[in-house]
């Protein structure tokens, strides 16, 4: 199958309409948590910028998903734009049922390709490292399995989204005159460097901004004492193990398309370079470690 062909547009698209599951956040079965669940759920300092994110994407893929000529292009654009608008009534129902402190701003982009570019190459980054922090806390049980089986279906959305990004691009390029892949490498890698360095301005400007977590039974007040609620799950936790867990989770995400679609490669590739070095490093260090015991 060539990439950019009728065959190629018809199949990602189709792909993702098909792949699409109705429903809202009131029909999901959202569990009591105990106070210490909740305690570090409120501790998680990323909800204001995802509820920013998500709202934002929403209402931008709407309006630009009504200016693409291709009908079959247009219908799998607004439902992505639905699926955003989606998170963002999840991330809400969240905020209100398990009482998340949030103060989003009325963040809003304009309804354009350019919008909708840095968007999915931001996804695209975001997704990689979120497939890794979801895995570590599923078997780490820092949240309930009850809450994280559930919000496990947003992650399953996520790939969904890059994957159909990633082939629109790729599509969107050979229609304007950028043949695959040779001519498309240098504004892929612009578009990848410039997310990366939107993600660590964000994460930079978002950091210490998570909750204060305060002892259960305050009621969230910081006159109790202040607990480290993830020192337990946090235990033994590695660079190594971290980009492990991102690239295995991808890997298992990633295997569920069909094998002719593209798939995000340059942040994984980079991941494996990254997890090959600290591997490496963590066997100097043990094997320093093991000589100066014999030694000992």
């Amino acid at each position: 199958m060539r990439i950019g062909s009728e065959e190629h547009k018809e199949l990602f698209c189709r792909t993702f309409i098909q792949g699409h599951r109705p429903y809202e956040p009131p029909d999901m079965a959202w569990p009591e948590l105990d106070e210490i669940s909740l305690a570090r759920l409120r501790a998680i300092p990323v909800w204001t910028m995802a509820l920013e994110v998500e709202h934002s994407a929403g209402t931008m893929l709407a309006g630009f998903s009504q200016k693409e000529p291709d009908p079959l292009v247009r219908q799998a654009l607004e439902l992505q734009g639905y699926e955003e608008a989606r998170h963002g009534r999840i991330l809400a129902y969240m905020v209100q049922k398990y009482g998340l402190h949030v103060s989003p701003r009325d963040v809003s982009e304009p309804p354009t390709r350019a919008a909708f570019v840095n968007f999915g190459y931001n996804e695209c980054v975001d997704s990689f490292a979120g497939f890794g922090i979801f895995r570590l806390a599923t078997e780490s049980k820092i949240l309930p399995d009850a809450l994280t089986s559930l919000l496990s279906r947003i992650l399953i959305e996520e790939a969904r989204h890059i994957v159909f990004f990633v082939n629109w691009i790729a599509w969107d390029r050979q229609r304007r005159g950028l043949p695959y892949p040779l001519l498309q490498i240098l504004p892929a890698l612009v578009q990848y460097v410039s997310a990366i360095v939107r993600r660590v301005k964000g994460g930079s400007e978002m950091a210490g901004g998570g909750e204060s977590a305060a002892a259960p039974g305050t009621n969230g007040k910081q006159d109790g004492p202040i607990l480290d609620l993830f020192t337990d799950v946090m235990d033994g936790l590695t660079p190594a193990k971290f980009v492990r867990a991102c690239v295995e989770e991808n890997e298992r995400l990633m295997s569920q398309f069909d094998p002719r679609l593209l798939r995000p490669t340059f942040i994984p590739t980079l991941a494996r370079i990254a997890l090959a070095i600290l591997e490496f490093f963590e066997w100097l260090k043990g094997g320093r470690k093991t000589s100066h015991e014999a030694r000992a």
